[in-house]
């Protein structure tokens, strides 16, 4: 039994059979592909895209097999899947060969409770609320960072951290045991940057541990990335604060031993200042609600093996030209360049083009040589990067499409709640033209008068 499908004027002929082998499709159900059928004319009419149609039948020819027709965008055949209803694993099998990376399920919390606070705080884009909470989180890492950047400056500088000269050596009667009260500098519990980064780390610490207590898998939640680097960013206050209490607690017998004390001030104050720099790891926290960063962390770690190449290619480079200038430059008593691996700073700011121009050749061969690293500084430089440009494009397109194959599957299941009502409504009136177009399709007569059609429509 054949039927005949009319696609925007141009004709079709498959056998039924070959329809029924997918009866959850669109044109696989009779319930479904009546709303589309012509008696007048005895077909199926679709106002649907011409070229895309030869691959939706051939889904049907094949068993199950999807091929784009060439002169068919992605976009475009996407579409025509879903409005034909071929179901979700012909759209991945589509996507799959396509070259579209296979999204990885989201894990979710089993209880309800933990499943609508994972989603409010892991996943803005799922409620009105979890964006409130992404837009407050990312205040306060600006606050933050903008804390950060501002206490270093001389008018805010902790004095603790200024030099300070060391007492006189023979201070007679009035020795340093009188001066040393006066010299203390105030706590820095009281000082306002401490008491907004406390306020931070509060907020910091309040959010790592609902998301700890809310995520569907401890040891995964462990291994993060992003959740390492949530707990670097605020180890370093509490290590602070940990010192600043130590501190007021030996203040009273702080003038007992100035020599000892000041060596060990100043080497914990070094560490303190090397404890604080990790503060600055909480910019990364930003690409949790950055897609752009999200896109470059992607793109990085796809392109490791390429980065690889391109500190290989300099190593090799700094090795030689290092080697070169300073046997062009050993016999001139003016040059800047002592030993090889004191060349190989300039061998470096060479190749990248940068030039601080602190080291610099003075010979005539010494300045040939720093011409051939210049030039292949530039070509080493240049030839992994069109890779990595390209894994870039990739992750943004791919990102872009994704959103947008969102927003159109949201529109989709929309419309299909709103057409399930029409329906319905129509449903009754339609039971009767369904009949007798059922009718139609097993009998020979339909089949002889679709044929004669056919030969009449091909003269």
């Amino acid at each position: 039994q054949r039927v005949l499908i009319n696609i925007s004027g141009l004709r079709f002929e498959t056998q039924l059979g070959t329809l029924n082998q997918f009866p959850d499709t669109l044109l696989g159900d009779p319930d479904k592909r009546i709303r589309y059928f012509d008696p007048l004319r005895n077909e199926y009419f679709f106002d649907r895209n011409r070229p895309s149609f030869d691959g939706i039948l051939y889904f049907y020819q094949s068993g199950g097999k999807l091929r784009r027709p060439v002169n068919v965008s992605i976009d475009v055949f996407a579409d025509e899947i879903r409005f034909y209803q071929l179901g979700e694993e012909a759209m991945e099998r589509f996507r799959e060969d396509e070259g579209f990376i296979k999204e990885e399920e989201k894990p979710l919390p089993r209880n309800e409770f933990q499943r609508q606070v994972w989603l409010i705080f892991e996943y803005p884009e799922s409620s009105s609320s979890a964006r409130a909470i992404a837009i407050v989180s990312v205040l306060v890492i600006l606050i933050s960072i903008i804390t950060f950047c501002l206490e270093t400056l001389p008018e805010f500088r902790d004095e603790r951290e200024m030099p300070v000269p060391l007492p006189p050596q023979g201070g007679g009667l009035n020795g340093t045991a009188g001066d040393s009260p006066p010299m203390q500098p105030p706590s820095s519990l009281a000082d306002p940057f401490f008491i907004i980064e406390t306020t931070c780390v509060i907020w910091f610490t309040f959010e790592l541990l609902v998301r700890f207590f809310a995520c569907p898998s401890k040891p995964e939640f462990s291994r993060n990335i992003m959740n390492i680097i949530d707990i670097v960013a605020i180890i370093p206050y509490f290590i602070t604060l940990g010192t600043e209490l130590a501190h007021e607690q030996q203040q009273p017998g702080a003038g007992s031993s100035n020599g000892g004390g000041g060596q060990q001030q100043a080497m914990s104050l070094a560490i303190l200042r090397v404890i604080r720099l990790v503060r600055v790891f909480r910019i990364f926290k930003l690409s949790r609600h950055s897609k752009g960063l999200q896109i470059l962390g992607q793109t990085l770690k796809a392109s490791m093996r390429e980065l690889g190449l391109l500190i290989f290619f300099l190593f090799i480079g700094v090795i030689l030209f290092s080697s070169a200038v300073y046997f062009a430059e050993a016999d001139d008593p003016e040059s800047h360049f002592s030993s090889i691996p004191d060349a190989f700073w300039w061998a470096v700011v060479t190749m990248t083009t940068v030039g601080y121009g602190d080291m610099r050749p003075v010979t005539v061969g010494g300045k040939i040589v720093g011409s051939l690293c210049a030039i292949a500084g530039v070509l080493t430089i240049a030839l992994p990067v069109p890779v990595i440009v390209s894994n870039f494009n990739y992750f943004y397109h791919r990102e872009t499409d994704h959103e947008e194959q969102g927003i159109l599957k949201d529109e989709h299941s929309s419309t299909q709640g709103s057409t399930a009502g029409a329906d319905v409504k129509r449903r009754p009136s339609k039971n009767s033209l369904n009949k007798s177009v059922v009718h139609l399709e097993n009998s020979e007569e339909f089949n002889s008068g679709t044929g004669s059609l056919e030969k009449a429509n091909i003269k």
